[in-house]
């Protein structure tokens, strides 16, 4: 990135897009073009989108990032089709279900091992907001829907596990089970837990199931991971509970989030300091006696 990754994402987190997407150009601009989606580096770190307009061109969209990424920058999918000649998503598997609808010419399971060859204009998902220059909140949410579970009225979805990579966005468990023993909730993650969720055996790992299992919530209380994701793009009223340092697409100093306008935010006043969070996030207003 051309400019420090900090002045890049406080242009960002301030709606100075213009900016940003100057500072993207910019560093397109330097890079070596022979390093264009290196093989020789982990797909999360490439590069794929040459500077070049998407407009009139054969576009292949690739997710190299995680789910939650993928989700957040699905909203691009119907604009970029509208400007493009043809649009080919190559997309994680377990997400095909959810985005098959959102206006694209061809949807492509992405192999890690063998993906699609290049086309007229290849672009990373990520790279979208950059190349149409389009700000989030000129997209509407929710932009996602899966028909709901049958769940009990005024059910709290819950998600306390973030991803490995980043174990300081996850919380102990514990700490939700005030909420778990006031109103009926779901767990949201992956795996077993023994709060007492209707779903003790946890979420099971399939995007159909998770997505019903959050369109039939009355609302979300989940950390930063793919969850806050998915319910934020189906308008979900979503608790959003973040580390002191939270990532570039969360602002510490706002509640409300242009990417996803039901998602409020909790952040932590310190690193770990997850109990001041939940104070605040304050179950009594959840759950109404």
């Amino acid at each position: 990135m051309t400019g420090s990754m900090e002045t890049w994402a406080a242009a960002m987190r301030a709606g100075r897009y213009d900016e940003a997407w100057d500072m993207e150009v910019a560093t397109i601009a330097a890079r070596d073009p022979a390093g264009r989606d290196d093989p020789a580096l982990p797909y999360h770190r490439r590069w794929v989108w040459d500077g070049r307009p998407v407009d009139g061109r054969d576009v292949l969209v690739r997710c190299y990032h995680g789910l939650g990424d993928t989700i957040q920058f699905a909203r691009y999918l119907p604009v970029l089709a509208a400007r493009a000649r043809s649009v080919a998503l190559e997309v994680q598997p377990r997400l095909i279900p959810l985005l098959a609808n959102l206006g694209v010419d061809e949807v492509h399971p992405f192999d890690v091992a063998a993906p699609l060859p290049p086309r007229d204009c290849d672009i990373e998902i990520t790279e979208l907001p950059g190349a149409l220059r389009v700000p989030p909140d000129a997209l509407a949410a929710p932009y996602l829907s899966w028909p709901p579970a049958a769940l009990p009225a005024g059910t709290i979805g819950i998600c306390h596990v973030a991803g490995d990579w980043d174990a300081d966005r996850s919380i102990p468990a514990d700490l939700l089970r005030p909420l778990c023993e006031t109103r009926p909730c779901v767990m949201l993650a992956v795996g077993g837990t023994d709060l007492p969720c209707l779903n003790p055996e946890g979420c099971p790992p399939d995007m159909a199931a998770t997505a019903a299992l959050v369109a039939g919530v009355e609302q979300v209380v989940t950390v930063d991971t793919m969850i806050a994701h998915l319910a934020g793009a189906m308008g979900k009223p979503t608790r959003l509970l973040l580390k002191a340092s939270p990532d570039w697409r969360w602002s510490p100093d706002a509640r409300g989030s242009p990417w996803y306008p039901s998602i409020r935010s909790y952040v932590q006043p310190r690193p770990g300091d997850w109990p001041t969070v939940l104070a605040d996030l304050d179950f009594h207003r959840i759950c109404p006696p």
